[in-house]
């Protein structure tokens, strides 16, 4: 019964980490059930250096993600009107797909990047960007989105593995 809670954890965390896909804050809600288990459980789990470190990767992986999208996007001659259309094109993208192409993981990564490409070229074009513009922007996006989000997904991992090993090793 010692290992009950701690292997709700790392389940949990591996929720939280398939949960980077679509966008969602994964990384931070794998540091927010460590940070609450510790509290409930009133059991040294973790360390303050462990909780800090794993909240500064998390910080860099929200960087990453944010720059490399950023770069992309504008690398491509990207605009206001086309992160905002990235940004809802790839949470829907995400979400359909993960329904439509049934592959676990990648499926949700490929309508994601799809997302954000024709959520960039939609808003491109509604904005008065020429056509041929707008999908170089589009392309930009997406593969931005893809970079950002398999950087966070490695981050992710690492935040998992530290957070797996230190709720089990005193």
């Amino acid at each position: 019964m010692d290992h009950m809670w701690p292997i709700v954890l790392v389940l949990l965390n591996t929720v939280w980490l398939v949960a980077i896909l679509p966008g969602l804050p994964g990384t931070w809600l794998m540091i927010g059930s460590a940070v609450l288990l510790q509290w409930w459980r009133h059991e040294p789990y973790f360390s303050v250096a462990t909780l800090v470190a794993v909240a500064v990767l998390a910080g860099l992986g929200e960087v990453f993600e944010f720059i490399t999208g950023m770069v992309g996007a504008q690398r491509a001659g990207g605009t206001r009107f086309g992160a905002v259309g990235a940004l809802a094109g790839g949470l829907v993208g995400a979400l359909l797909a993960t329904f439509l192409i049934p592959i676990p993981l990648i499926g949700t990564l490929i309508g994601a990047c799809l997302g954000a490409a024709g959520g960039t070229i939609l808003m491109e074009v509604r904005g008065g960007m020429p056509a041929d513009a707008s999908v170089r922007v589009g392309v930009g996006a997406g593969v931005g989105r893809l970079v950002g989000t398999l950087i966070k997904i490695i981050i992710g991992a690492i935040i998992w593995v530290i957070l797996a090993v230190a709720v089990f090793v005193p």
